[in-house]
C-alpha cells in the first residue's frame, strides 16, 4: 500500500493550502471510502436477510431500457395474469405499464413491488 504524502504549501491557524493534485487525492480517498461504507452498508442489509441481490442479467436488461416492472417479473417467472393477481391489480392495466402506455399510480406501483418482492425505487422507470 502507497502511503499518500501531503505538503501544504501555506499553513494558517485556520487554512491549508494545498496543491491541486494533493485536494484531488484527498477528494478521490473520501469518495471511496464513502463507497466502501455503502458496500459495507449493503453487505449488512443482505446478511440480516432485508435485501435481495439480483443477478446482473436483470440489471443489464433494466439499463439496456427494458421495463424493470417486465425485467422483475420475468425474474420471478410470473406472468403478466399472475403478477396482476397478486399485486391486486388488472392484467390490462399491468400491460400497459409494462409497455409504457401508462406510468402507473403510485399505489399500483407499491402493490407491484411488494409482489415482486422488489424495492419501489428499483421500478423508476425514465425513459
Amino acid at each position: 500500500m502507497n502511503a499518500l504524502t501531503i505538503m501544504p504549501l501555506a499553513e494558517t491557524p485556520d487554512s491549508v493550502t494545498l496543491r491541486r493534485v494533493d485536494f484531488e487525492a484527498l477528494t478521490d480517498l473520501l469518495v471511496d471510502a464513502q463507497d466502501l461504507a455503502d458496500a459495507d452498508a449493503v453487505k449488512a442489509r443482505l446478511a440480516a436477510g432485508e435485501t435481495e441481490a439480483f443477478p446482473f442479467e436483470v440489471a443489464e436488461r433494466i439499463l439496456d431500457g427494458e421495463h424493470p416492472v417486465k425485467t422483475l417479473r420475468e425474474y420471478r417467472k410470473l406472468t403478466v395474469r399472475g403478477l396482476a393477481e397478486i399485486a391486486g391489480i388488472s392484467a390490462s392495466y399491468l400491460s400497459e405499464i409494462e409497455t409504457d402506455k401508462k406510468p402507473g399510480s403510485f399505489d399500483a406501483m407499491a402493490r407491484i413491488a411488494r409482489a415482486l418482492d422488489a424495492p419501489l425505487d428499483m421500478l423508476a422507470y425514465m425513459e
